[in-house]
């Protein structure tokens, strides 16, 4: 039964490795996961492929001591190894493949164990409607780069020259004056003037709300993270 691995995982936040849980437990936990894992890796959000392949692999070893023989998890550990290289390798087919090989042998470890009327498939819905999957950072530098980039150095990085002269402020600039704030920023950009700035320069980018987000959260990264 240990191939439900993959098939069931549910209550997200509790410790996968808790002595108390059940196998019921485990394979209630491991069915989120596998559901997550799915759209984390198709929509490119590495960090969280990697976060969920890795509480996979922990209720995975949870679930092998309560199984008479812990041998039975083997072959999905090495299909868990093939889904996080393709993960590590940000490759996107390589994880679709791998994904539906460890889907296959879930229902491979059910149906050997009697379990048969146990059959996973890879997901079909959102398995949680309050989680975001893409990754909203790089989308937030994305969306920087294409409405803001001609003007502004959206990134530390030497090769990006602006057209504007004298510039406007770069975004690590930006983001380090005492003044920014998320707040600050969502009003801003949310702004419904033709022109934005103090000398009205700026035109409105008129994003949509979840664009405007995720522009907060690369600036909101970009201000947290250590300078070089």
């Amino acid at each position: 039964m240990s191939a439900i691995v993959i098939a069931l995982s549910a209550s997200g936040a509790a410790a996968p490795t808790e002595s108390s849980a059940t196998l019921s437990d485990l394979m209630t936990r491991l069915q989120l996961q596998h559901a997550k894992l799915w759209f984390s890796g198709k929509l490119s959000n590495w960090s969280l492929a990697n976060y969920e392949i890795d509480q996979i692999d922990a209720n995975l070893e949870a679930t092998s001591r309560l199984l008479a023989t812990p041998s039975q998890v083997d072959r999905t550990r090495e299909q868990i190894r093939a889904v996080r290289q393709a993960l590590q390798s940000n490759d996107g087919p390589a994880f679709m493949a791998s994904y539906a090989s460890l889907t296959n042998e879930c229902n491979g470890c059910h149906r050997s164990s009697g379990y048969a009327w146990i059959v996973m498939q890879i997901p079909l819905t959102l398995p949680v409607p309050n989680q975001l999957f893409v990754d909203q950072v790089s989308e937030g530098r994305a969306i920087a780069n294409a409405s803001c980039g001609t003007c502004h150095v959206v990134a530390d990085v030497a090769k990006e020259a602006p057209a504007f002269r004298p510039a406007p402020p770069p975004f690590l600039e930006i983001v380090s004056r005492p003044s920014f704030s998320a707040e600050g920023l969502r009003h801003f950009l949310t702004s419904g003037h033709r022109r934005l700035g103090p000398d009205q320069a700026m035109p409105n980018p008129r994003l949509s709300e979840s664009q405007v987000e995720a522009v907060v959260a690369y600036l909101e990264t970009l201000r947290a993270a250590p300078r070089r």
